[in-house]
């Protein structure tokens, strides 16, 4: 019997997509045949291996409505010629034409939720173009057979909104066998601090770099966003970036990622209070500083403080004016409180083994087998 198919879609470019790479991971190797969808940019690179099939669509336009628009069609085309035991869409902007295939084929629809999508900075600034986001999300959202989401805050507000389960899958990194050397008694003096994830608004980065003149550390930040020439441009008036005390560094892979958090000292993780997408918000940086073992300097919001009053992993600001940034920053930083950060850093250590996706990924093949039945095994 052949293995179920499954087919994921995103906008996204598949080698920097970490949740995708976790999902569909698990479910090749429990044995499903699975299948993920993605974008291909002219400055994509290569495909990194993975242990599922990968295909990715290259559009003329690169954003706005027309790219939406286009993007769509072109996948809408992909989708027709396929076959599979399950479609799955990531957030709303694949959802259209997944749902139709679906529906064509009298399969099963899947919905994941990698965020609250009206409820974006990007959607919330345009009414317009919420208005239609909310009548997709209305629409789809409904009529999945399976819906899933990263944290419990926002499964909670979809369950509120549509009345229906939202199971919750998390963005937390694999746990490493290898231990993590013991705490550090003090910030490490070679530790950069470190940011990783989209450079878009709402975000921090803006009062983030406003706040670097007045910090004893070096910024490292990987990623790159809507907001990357002017970020860029604003170090570059401060004179971050010709002192080296701000480093960009663009587009990451997931193992060099790995790599550079590892050696980093401190990690952010600075959300603005832009829409409800963001306020309920758990975000894989949360967790992959943590398995590295660093402290972090986190926004105050719900699900943060949380998991922060179970651990203990972080340091919470309750706002992102500079001299707040500065304040958090140069306590954890070499010169400040050394017993805060070895407390923080052991916190992690401690915490990692509850926090890992080999627990989340029990809950996931739970899910998809009682969609579409369990894998086939996978042979030596």
């Amino acid at each position: 019997m052949a293995a179920p198919r499954l087919l994921f879609t995103v906008t996204t470019d598949l080698n920097y997509d970490q949740r995708m790479q976790r999902i569909c991971g698990s479910l090749a190797r429990a044995g499903y045949a699975v299948v993920l969808v993605g974008r291909e940019w002219s400055t994509s690179r290569p495909l990194t291996p993975q242990p599922y099939e990968q295909y990715r669509l290259r559009c003329r336009f690169q954003r706005g409505k027309l790219f939406y628009l286009e993007f769509n069609l072109r996948l809408l085309g992909y989708l027709w010629g396929q076959r599979a035991a399950a479609w799955c869409a990531i957030d709303l902007d694949t959802a259209l034409p997944v749902w139709l295939r679906a529906r064509l084929a009298g399969q099963p629809l899947v919905y994941d939720a990698h965020e609250l999508f009206t409820e974006v900075p990007e959607v919330v600034a345009r009414p317009a173009v919420q208005r239609l986001w909310r009548a997709v999300e209305r629409f789809v959202v409904p009529r999945a057979a399976l819906a899933y989401t990263v944290g419990p805050a926002l499964a909670r507000l979809f369950e509120s909104r549509y009345g229906r389960p939202f199971e919750v899958i998390r963005n937390i990194s694999r746990l490493d066998a290898t231990p993590l050397p013991p705490a550090p008694a003090a910030a490490p003096e070679g530790g950069y601090i470190l940011y990783q994830g989209a450079l878009n608004a709402g975000r921090g980065l803006e009062q983030l770099l406003a706040a670097m003149p007045a910090v004893a550390g070096r910024l490292v930040i990987c990623g790159e966003g809507d907001l990357s020439e002017a970020l860029r441009a604003q170090a570059a008036a401060l004179g971050l970036t010709q002192s080296g005390q701000v480093e960009f560094r663009g587009f990451v892979l997931p193992d060099e990622l790995r790599e550079i958090t590892r050696y980093a000292g401190l990690g952010l993780n600075l959300l603005e209070n832009r829409g409800l997408s963001y306020y309920y918000s758990l975000a894989n940086k949360f967790f992959d500083y943590l398995h590295a073992g660093i402290p972090q300097v986190v926004t105050d919001f719900p699900e943060y403080r949380a998991l922060n009053e179970q651990y203990d992993v972080a340091e919470l600001v309750p706002d992102l004016r500079p001299a707040t940034l500065a304040a958090a920053l140069n306590r954890l930083l070499p010169g400040g409180e050394a017993a805060r950060y070895h407390q923080l850093a052991e916190n992690c250590r401690l915490a990692r083994p509850q926090l890992s996706w080999q627990h989340e990924e029990t809950r996931l093949l739970a899910l998809y087998a009682a969609l579409v039945g369990p894998p086939q095994p996978v042979s030596a």
